[in-house]
């Protein structure tokens, strides 16, 4: 393969990794599907990491004031209990809560989750995330950030732990699972993409060591970084075009492309 293939491919995938991170068509399902439509090989564990702390940087730049907020608030209510404060408080507890189920189940099936990395499989997956998109396509909730309850936050980490499975789109499930129990778009979104935070950042951690023992590190550095920045830049974009998309509560497209797309794995991808 030549140098310039070579790169084209690893931004290729970084950018479509970015564009599909944020929005509910799951970004892992779409990387294998390119990986057998153009015979990529790009599968090592750096590059996964590092195109999904790019998302990650991406949701950070996006959210920094509600982050910022979360801490400032957060502390302030260990150290005065502030009344005031509580409610952010509390949402730092429910995504901390939110995010163990994703990390025992993770933990527990890594190896059999790995064995459903198949195209046909991701169209099967893509045909569920497009149904649940379709069934919360008309919801309008009425709870805010301070009206989340310890079981909200529970059964929308059990619905991110869903998304392990290639195809099932993180950002869908916790979506769709926080409207579900009756989030308002708004506070569904940020309670989404605040809980791509930990789970992000404790990959990145877990995975510190395969990275620096990946024998393709050195060789693949250049194509690993602009597929990092090609990452950032679509994760960022794409993130900010769907804000627009949920307040527009037009969710219903995103399950035609899910079907669409599911159907044509399914009968072509074999």
């Amino acid at each position: 393969m030549s140098e310039f293939w070579t790169l084209f491919n690893y931004i290729l995938l970084g950018t479509i990794q970015g564009i599909t991170e944020p929005i509910p068509i799951s970004s892992s399902g779409h990387l294998i599907i390119l990986r057998e439509i153009f015979e990529i090989d790009a599968e090592g564990l750096s590059f996964e990491i590092l195109v999904n702390f790019g998302s990650l940087i991406a949701v950070l730049l996006v959210y920094r004031k509600d982050i910022i907020r979360l801490i400032q608030n957060g502390f302030r209510f260990l150290v005065s209990k502030d009344p005031d404060a509580k409610s952010d408080f509390m949402f730092i507890v429910f995504l901390v809560i939110a995010t163990i189920p994703t990390g025992v189940i993770g933990l527990l099936f890594e190896d059999k989750i790995g064995d459903l990395s198949r195209a046909y499989t991701v169209g099967i997956t893509l045909l569920i995330t497009g149904a649940a998109l379709w069934i919360i396509r008309n919801l309008r909730g009425n709870k805010n950030d301070g009206e989340i309850s310890m079981k909200d936050a529970l059964i929308v980490g059990f619905a991110q732990s869903a998304a392990l499975i290639p195809g099932i789109s993180r950002s869908g499930a916790t979506i769709v699972a926080a409207m579900l129990v009756g989030m308002k778009q708004e506070t569904a979104l940020r309670f989404s993409f605040l809980l791509y935070i930990p789970v992000s950042l404790g990959l990145g951690i877990l995975s510190v060591g395969d990275m620096i023992n990946d024998p393709d590190m050195d060789a693949l550095m250049i194509p690993y970084l602009l597929a990092f920045m090609a990452s950032i830049i679509a994760s960022y974009f794409a993130l900010k075009w769907f804000m627009g998309i949920m307040a527009r509560g037009n969710l219903k497209y995103f399950a035609f492309y899910c079907f669409i797309v599911g159907i044509l794995c399914i009968l072509f991808m074999r």
